[in-house]
């Protein structure tokens, strides 16, 4: 199982060796690296230097000035930035999909672009969003995308449309979602020194349902990793960008 992927096909060719599936819970697309401001959409457009000064902005909460230089540097782009950005989402797709074993089962991030995915998706990849599937006699509920923020990412959607998903899956063994449920210690995010938004939702039904797991992915570098909420353990499956390693879950 894989989260947060941000352009490494290199380890996702290798993610599935010797599992029955791989699970896939979204973030393929890498924007801006903030472990290397190097790597990502944002610096290839408009700098390494910008994207240092974009990353200081956003660490410091200081989102109305992140705001402003985005808008300054796009104002200096040839094109319509949303036909710029998915250009450069395709190149990424283009080399990630065909990286992903046979059977696969993802759902989406908060950076991905969902109307893009059935372009890419072999026929080996089922993509799931609100929606539930049986792998190896358990069911697995799936939930994609995030919640909004100030930094208005592709995939975040209201909190009422996300609960309307989580409500739509219903009773499963494995929940399986991007975000995490809204525990301070699973959604605070160490080296960004910031809260991600986690889903008030998801807590909820974890609480009520009952799954056997929660897995999310979403926040790199959370205070905790993983937590059980009463007889459910809480996993966060990793920063597959930055690791290259899979989290194997076993019955």
């Amino acid at each position: 199982m894989v989260s947060d992927v941000h352009g490494n096909a290199r380890d996702l060719a290798r993610a599935g060796d010797g599992a029955d599936a791989l699970i896939c819970l979204g973030d393929l697309v890498l924007f801006l690296d903030y472990a290397d401001h190097s790597r990502g959409i944002f610096p290839d457009l408009f700098g390494v230097e910008n994207a240092d000064r974009i990353v200081e902005l956003r660490t410091a909460r200081r989102f109305t000035e992140a705001r402003e230089l985005g808008a300054r540097l796009w104002g200096g782009i040839d094109g319509d930035r949303f036909t710029v950005i998915e250009r450069a989402v395709r190149k990424q797709y283009a080399e990630m999909f065909p990286a992903f074993p046979t059977p696969t089962y993802a759902t989406y991030g908060n950076v991905d672009m969902p109307q893009l995915w059935r372009e890419y998706a072999g026929a080996g990849t089922t993509v799931l969003d609100g929606e539930r599937v049986e792998i190896g006699g358990r069911v697995f509920g799936f939930v994609g995308g995030g919640l909004r923020t100030p930094m208005r990412t592709p995939y975040e959607i209201s909190d009422e449309e996300y609960a309307a998903k989580i409500e739509a899956v219903g009773e499963v063994d494995v929940l399986c979602t991007h975000i995490p449920p809204e525990v301070p210690e699973l959604v605070y995010d160490t080296v960004a020194r910031r809260f991600e938004r986690g889903s008030r939702a998801l807590l909820d039904a974890i609480r009520r349902t009952r799954p056997r797991y929660s897995l999310f992915g979403h926040v790199h570098q959370p205070l905790a990793r993983r937590m059980r909420i009463g007889a459910t353990e809480c996993v966060n499956v990793g920063h597959f960008a930055g690791s290259g390693t899979p989290w194997v879950l076993e019955w």
